[in-house]
């Protein structure tokens, strides 16, 4: 089927950005925990004065975002200008600055009046989320970084929200393995979550069907491991399977990475890269065969679906190749966190294999099951030794977790639960509420999904923390995330038809109090929040359940 095309909305906000004086009202995603709206009006036009504290790059970066979301009004000159710590705040223009009084972490205050907009963040990411709240209070046609949007005048009502987020993990995972999209779309993707106040992006790099990161080390990782002869060009499940014929392959270089860690630092997200072991690793064996326990030959996946292969237990070289690739991760990725997979892993090869066996009763281990714990456990204590922890999905409970290690549990929050009651650290992304590669109408009218049903009202509900925690057992949920995989998304305007509005969605689940949340409201807030998607360019499923 065809994708639907982008919303007439862009016809309105056309005609809307013709417009001279234009004020919004106040409906801002995630809905913040107060917002009262009050008399009077801020003007922006002319000539503006963007303040900031001297001594803090951070909030001058933060300024410079600002006249990145107004330059466009025609005529409108900006100035930056400092002021010391300790003195008064300025009584016009637009303001920033830090205070802890009465906030949270990533909180802020954002007071619009007559003469001045105050935004007080607790940190310096609560005066970002503070600035996309004025983001949306904006309007949408300045989106378009159109040096001649038409737009004059902006007026602003004059408001009063003090916000800050639920939960400290608010993720978006991103499958590139599968299919490769470029950095300029990546920034597009870190742009999107930015707007919608999400802070972790999962990036997963390897599996069977590609792998996406330069390894200097290692060149064979991209000049095999990263190309697959065809692609499969319907469904797993279809009998004969068809393919296109035609060879796939990209990754990112070392530079590139830099570039898109430090884009999306800007915006307060933090990239957290995931190198798939001891499974999903058949791109990487066809670089290194000698790192599998049959010694190949091994072919880069061409069809979707679990692989037997996997990386030898047994093998001493296969812990020192996995820490050189680790090592080179580590420098790339400041991120605390290095996910390393450790799911669905076959181990028939394992139970197999001479080497693994002797692994296996040479450290006391009962089964493969344990053996992956074993495996786990070493890279585990390697990262930790290299001031990093690791986080896996939940299939990695299976054995003995070193400490620090954080659990993803996507297989329902059964494997959550049980990490937290151990005292890890816990995201949650079930099957149930997560997976935007699922249908989310009748998939007789939707482009080819991999399964599965979750409709944004489903997405609305999700609770990460499970009913009946204690409050010490709850403080290890540290949020959510949704995951994207893209067997079945080929392109961008595939991907952002699955991820929106379903994305928008999952952010106002991890930020707003649950107390808040009302799905009815949040539609209401939703249906003018597509006018800005569209000026983003953003093909969403627009339909309203």
């Amino acid at each position: 089927m065809k994708i639907r095309p982008y919303s007439l909305r862009i016809v309105f906000l056309v005609l809307l950005s013709l417009t001279t004086s234009i004020s919004p009202q106040a409906s801002v995603i995630p809905e913040p925990v107060v917002l009262e709206e009050k008399r009077g009006n801020f003007i922006l036009q002319k000539e503006t004065d963007i303040y900031f504290p001297t001594g803090n790059p951070l909030l001058e970066q933060n300024a410079q975002f600002i006249e990145g979301l107004i330059q466009d009004i025609d005529d409108l000159k900006i100035n930056f200008r400092q002021y010391s710590n300790g003195q008064d705040l300025p009584e016009r223009g637009i303001v920033l600055a830090l205070s802890d009084l009465g906030l949270k972490p990533e909180g802020y205050e954002l007071s619009i009046s007559k003469k001045r907009i105050l935004i007080k963040g607790y940190d310096e990411a609560g005066v970002f989320y503070g600035i996309q709240t004025l983001r949306q209070l904006l309007p949408e046609g300045l989106e378009a970084n159109n040096r001649n949007s038409g737009i004059s005048k902006v007026k602003l009502k004059a408001i009063y929200i003090k916000d800050y987020p639920q939960f400290t993990y608010r993720g978006l995972h991103l499958d590139v393995a599968r299919h490769f999209f470029d950095v300029e779309y990546i920034k597009k993707f870190l742009e999107l979550m930015g707007l919608h106040k999400m802070n972790r992006f999962h990036w997963h790099l390897t599996d069977d069907q590609g792998w996406r990161i330069e390894i200097k080390q290692y060149p064979l990782l991209t000049e095999v491991g990263a190309l697959r002869k065809e692609t499969m060009t319907g469904h797993l499940n279809d009998e004969p399977r068809q393919f296109d014929g035609i060879p796939y392959g990209d990754f990112y270089t070392q530079e590139e990475i830099r570039e898109i860690v430090a884009f999306a630092a800007a915006r307060f997200i933090t990239v957290i890269p995931e190198i798939e072991l001891p499974g999903h690793a058949t791109a990487a064996l066809a670089a290194h065969p000698e790192l599998g326990c049959t010694g190949g030959p091994y072919e880069v996946g061409t069809i979707w679906g679990i692989y037997q292969e996997a990386f030898c237990a047994g093998k001493d070289q296969t812990f020192e190749f996995l820490e050189n690739v680790l090592s080179e991760v580590i420098e790339v990725f400041p991120s605390e966190y290095i996910h390393i997979g450790g799911d669905e892993v076959l181990k028939n090869h394992w139970k197999e294999c001479e080497l693994c066996q002797a692994r296996l009763a040479a450290e006391g281990l009962a089964d493969e099951d344990e053996l992956q714990g074993y495996f786990i456990n070493r890279i585990g204590r390697f990262l930790q030794s290299n001031n990093r922890k690791i986080i896996g999905w939940d299939e990695i409970l299976d054995g003995e977790l070193p400490q620090g290690a954080a659990v993803m549990s996507w297989r329902g929050v059964r494997g959550g639960i049980e990490a937290a009651k151990m005292g890890h650290d816990v995201i949650m992304t079930p099957v149930s509420h997560s997976y935007f590669d699922f249908y989310q109408d009748t998939p007789e009218t939707e482009p080819l999904a991999i399964g599965g049903y979750l409709t944004l009202r489903q997405v609305y509900t999700f609770q990460p923390v499970p009913q009946g925690f204690t409050q010490n057992e709850a403080r290890h949920i540290l949020g959510g995330q949704a995951n994207v995989w893209t067997e079945y998304i080929k392109t961008e305007d595939y991907l952002e038809y699955m991820v929106f509005p379903r994305a928008v969605a999952m952010a106002e689940v991890l930020w707003t109090p649950k107390e808040k949340r009302d799905f009815e409201g949040f539609i209401k807030r939703l249906n003018k929040h597509y006018q800005r998607l569209d000026a983003l360019d953003v093909n969403y499923y627009g339909k309203t359940p």
